[in-house]
């Protein structure tokens, strides 16, 4: 039997032996070993990347040459370690997909040698992998030593001490007079300098904060601040303290005394500690109200100021401390009662520092006026800009060279050294004092057109797909990206944000100012490019690369290149306009971008070639509405490395691949379109249990044996945000319900719900057994119930959703009664849509049990809004109806409702009531004649009419409406009148 063993063994590794040699052979064996010994070569490496990085300014040319070598080793590296990990994973998932066994015996024997085989090399996948990693580890290998030899031959010395970049030291000497701009942020300082603004005088002193990027010019407010008259005549100490960074605390508190002593500045407090330093402050400042301004504070431990509050704190009220500073967390830390966050000057301030500094006297201004208003525009509203670009142009006045200047990238600088003596100097600072991982993500901002909005989940998602999220596990990858977001934000290299006010002031989203934009592409010019196509371009070192698409544009060969990518943004100039020459060239060399990361498809091609497969790094694909893709192919689900899919579909998009359960790392599956709907979604779905989003999810009908079922939601416990699930008409049964198990989604916060009514067949009994059945989310925020069959939902199971905030009851055509929603304690926003057979509302509603008892109803409620019920014509209640916080109140459509509650009108809050295409409750609230009108009057801005207003222009007398009949071309104008005196605003159509 051995023998048998031995000679099937060498009839499988024959081949292999002939072919390679003995050497080849312990390279097999080794391999392993080989891929350790890289892993940690790897670290190495990015720990010597990121010390020279710190070493701030790299002057020598052969340094900066040798470490752009290293750069190419470090990717090359890295891609080879994510293709071993990447066959391993594959090998893993064929392994678990199984295979079917053939019952002969010499396939069982061959299985045992192939066994042995394979434990013979520790190995879980095929060989040729093994021998290709092995060589390519190897010769790389071979060149990291020849750099290290070039190294020492050149003399690097990477362990020398770090260049500082000089951080300019700032004075209260400065001519106020020509501070120019600014006018809306001197009133609010300075009142509150003074003890006329909103601070309170609570203790000794106040605390107000400056915040802004560098060069927005936070120090030239404070100076007009310091040196305003009033100021000093109201304050009998000033001191102006540069804390800069690092932040030492005894020199701070020396520099403090001194100023409020200058005899103690040769005086003996050399060798004092921190403890009679502060002490020493506390005593000169008694009965002494003092106004200190702590310039350029970049500290963020409260910690550090903590000992300074407590010795500040004995001077008089009225006492300030006014501090600049780059991070909101700054002006935390140090318990400021005022931030003012400072914007960026408009172009006529602009161009009046530049053209103040530019022309030291009038000759001259005429022909260099206009290249001069156009380069003030560049400055962008940063005033630190428009002064060194004013400077520089003072004793010129050749109108060719401000020509050229203006027409030539101000800011591509040949090297860092160049950069300190630039504009962008004070990026440069904030820019080293980040940590290297979240350099790394602000730098990556450049890949991305100016003026582009950052959704901040998308920025995450984008970071998270390049391994710039350094996470021990996993698991938690979003939130330490997330918060790299909050402290970029916070150190103002973001601008405009976004907030979403229903998530307590969450950013959403942001943009980046045009120099911060600028200063990144700078760091990043030999990775990052940008190209319409239009010339030819070296992309060999290209790593980041948005391609535009034009008819007018040739295909680029030097695009072939660009083997080294690992971001590639495909866009279109018009929108759906096909190049299908350009989309074959593309399909067919989509092996040449084997190292991409992130993939942009917005350019309008048919399909993805089956080769896709072959970008096995990629962890980001977007495929925009200009897509026009029919299906993903089969091979697509060999992109186990794959976290994000953002997907358009469009209406010839029939369904998912079967073999989406080995996408076994995607985390957010993000679809749009409304065509979503009519896409199969695949058994195996449920094996993706690192789902963090799932947008959209469909359950196939009894006759799709493809299709989904709810069931597969079981154990996709990680879902984040909102999730939609269409097709609930096709639960069968109560069993599939419960095998859904909601109540484990404990990350859940949104849930849409969609059966789609069927108007002759409805399944009143079966929809009503299964949404009971349904165990909600615990921490469920928002909820939406869309074409529900059943004609009514049981009090016990809506009463279960206590942190429901949002609540829409949608189509429910069946509905007869309204479920018990008055005591839901958080509920904010409810609106009621489209449920035709409600006829009565009573104490159900409210969830009133006993007619006697007292209590809120609606307790947090702000929003409430009926929408065509079309056939309710009571709301009767036995009890006082009390929504203390309602603010909007909306009844559309309700032809048949004859009267409301009066209490819905008490709450003090209540600031908008309408009332549309309801001409009964229009006849009793009606102005002038209703005899309700007084219990409405006190509501600020009512609307009142027979159709649906919108509301378009507000000249003083009259109001433009467009009157909606039967739809778009039925549409019509009629004049409204609106009342112009101190009552409410009606708006009805004049009839």
């Amino acid at each position: 039997m051995a023998d048998e063993l031995l000679i099937e063994l060498f009839k499988l590794v024959g081949p292999i032996v002939l072919e390679v040699t003995k050497q080849e052979i312990n390279l097999l064996v080794g391999v392993d070993d080989e891929v350790q010994k890289l892993q940690g070569r790897l670290g190495f490496i990015k720990a010597m990347l990121e010390n020279a990085e710190e070493r701030h300014a790299v002057k020598q040319r052969t340094e900066k040459l040798w470490l752009e070598k290293i750069q190419n080793q470090y990717y090359e590296m890295d891609d080879i370690l994510d293709a071993w990990n990447t066959a391993r994973v594959r090998a893993k998932i064929e392994k678990e997909e199984g295979k079917p066994a053939d019952t002969n015996s010499l396939a069982v024997v061959k299985k045992k040698v192939c066994s042995f085989f394979l434990m013979l090399f520790s190995c879980c996948f095929d060989l040729p992998l093994r021998h290709d990693v092995g060589h390519m580890i190897r010769k790389l290998n071979e060149k990291l030593d020849m750099i290290v030899k070039d190294k020492a031959t050149c003399g690097i010395d990477c362990n020398r001490q770090p260049d500082v970049v000089e951080r300019p030291t700032t004075t209260s000497f400065g001519d106020v007079s020509e501070i120019i701009g600014r006018d809306i942020y001197r009133d609010d300082p300075l009142r509150n300098l003074l003890g006329v603004g909103s601070l309170e005088e609570t203790n000794s002193y106040r605390v107000i904060s400056l915040v802004g990027m560098g060069g927005i010019g936070k120090t030239t407010l404070a100076l007009l601040a310091f040196n305003h008259l009033d100021v000093q005549a109201h304050f009998q100490k000033r001191m102006w303290i540069c804390v800069s960074d690092p932040f030492d605390q005894c020199k701070v508190a020396k520099a403090i005394i001194n100023k409020i002593d200058p005899s103690h500045e040769h005086g003996p407090l050399n060798d004092s500690d921190l403890e009679d330093l502060l002490l020493k402050i506390h005593d000169l400042i008694k009965e002494k109200k003092y106004f200190l301004v702590l310039d350029d504070v970049w500290f963020e431990d409260s910690q550090k100021w903590e000992p300074f509050k407590r010795a500040l704190k004995n001077g008089v009220h009225g006492s300030r401390i006014l501090v600049t500073t780059r991070k909101q967390i700054v002006a935390k830390s140090t318990g400021s009662d005022l931030i003012i966050n400072l914007d960026v000057l408009s172009s006529k301030d602009c161009w009046l520092i530049f053209s103040k500094l530019a022309f030291s006297n009038e000759e001259g201004l005429g022909y260099l006026e206009e290249p001069g208003r156009k380069l003030a525009t560049k400055c962008k509203g940063l005033p630190l800009a428009a002064k060194l670009l004013g400077s520089l142009m003072q004793n010129n006045r050749s109108i060719d060279q401000w020509n050229e200047i203006l027409y030539s990238n101000f800011w591509e600088l040949e090297d860092i050294d160049n950069i300190e003596k630039s504009t962008l100097a004070p990026l440069l600072l904030s820019y080293y004092e980040l940590p290297s991982a979240m350099r790394r993500c602000f730098l990556y901002c450049s890949v991305f057109a100016k003026d582009y909005f950052f959704h901040r989940d998308q920025l995450v998602l984008h970071w998270m797909a390049q391994g710039y999220v350094e996470s021990k596990t996993n698991k938690e990858m979003e939130v330490i990206a997330e918060a790299y977001f909050e402290k970029l934000a916070m150190r103002s290299f973001f601008q405009d944000f976004k907030k979403d006010e229903d998530s307590d002031g969450k950013i959403i989203g942001c943009k980046m100012h045009d120099i911060v934009h600028d200063f990144a592409r700078l760091m990043t010019k030999n990775e990052t490019f940008e190209t319409d196509g239009n010339k030819e371009i070296d992309f060999q070192s290209a790593r980041h690369l948005h391609l535009k698409i034009s008819k007018e544009m040739q295909f680029l060969k030097s695009i072939y290149g660009a083997k080294n990518l690992r971001t590639l943004f495909l866009l279109s100039h018009e929108r759906y306009y096909k190049y299908y020459k350009f989309e074959m060239l593309l399909l067919n060399s989509i092996h040449s971008f084997k190292c991409l990361r992130t993939l942009i498809l917005d350019h309008p091609i048919e399909r993805l070639p089956n080769a896709v497969e072959d970008l096995m790094h990629l962890r980001y694909l977007h495929i925009s509405e200009n897509v026009e893709i029919g299906e993903l192919p089969e091979t697509f689900c060999n992109l186990c490395n794959l976290q994000t899919l953002n997907i358009w579909v469009d209406k010839s998009f029939k369904k998912l691949p079967q073999g989406m359960g080995k996408l076994i790392n995607l985390r957010h599956l993000i679809f749009h379109g409304v065509h979503m709907y009519d896409v199969v979604f695949p058994k195996g779905i449920g094996k993706l249990t690192g789902l963090r989003t799932l947008s959209i999810f469909n359950i196939g009908d009894k006759d799709d044996s493809e299709g989904c079922k709810l069931g597969e939601l079981k154990n996709l416990n990680e879902l984040r945000g909102t999730l939609t699930i269409n097709g609930m008409k096709n639960v069968e049964n109560v069993d599939e319900a419960q095998n859904a198990q909601f109540k484990d989604k404990i990350h859940l916060r949104g849930l849409v719900l969609i059966w789609y009514p069927e108007y002759i067949k409805p399944r009143v009994e079966n929809d009503v057994k299964v949404l009971s059945a349904l165990e909600p989310p615990p921490y469920l925020q928002y909820l939406k119930i869309m074409g529900y069959m059943g004609n009514t939902i049981y009090p016990n199971w809506m009463m279960s959703w206590t942190t429901l905030k949002k609540l829409e009851l949608h189509s429910c055509l069946f509905l007869e009664h309204l479920p018990s929603l008055g005591q839901l304690p958080f509920l904010e926003v409810l609106a009621i849509e489209r449920l035709w057979e409600v006829k009565k509302v009573g104490d159900e509603f409210l969830g009133i049990e006993d007619s006697k008892e007292k209590k809120d109803i609606f307790p947090n409620l702000k929003s409430l809004k009926f929408d065509v019920l079309s056939n309710w014509e009571e709301w009767i209640v036995t009890n006082p109806i009390i929504m203390p916080r309602l603010q909007s109140f909306k009844i559309l459509g309700c032809e048949k409702l004859k009267s409301l509650p009066d209490d819905l009108f008490t709450a003090s809050s209540l600031k908008e009531l309408e009332i549309v295409g309801s001409p009964l409750l229009e006849e009793r609230y009606r102005r002038g004649t209703g005899e309700n009108w007084p219990k409405i009057s006190h509501i600020s801005n009512i609307r009142l009419g027979r159709k649906y207003l919108q509301i378009d222009g507000k000249p003083d007398d009259y109001q433009r409406c467009l009157y909606f009949g039967g739809g778009p071309s039925d549409e019509s104008e009629f004049e409204v009148e609106v009342d112009s005196d101190e009552g409410p605003e009606i708006c009805e159509v004049d009839r």
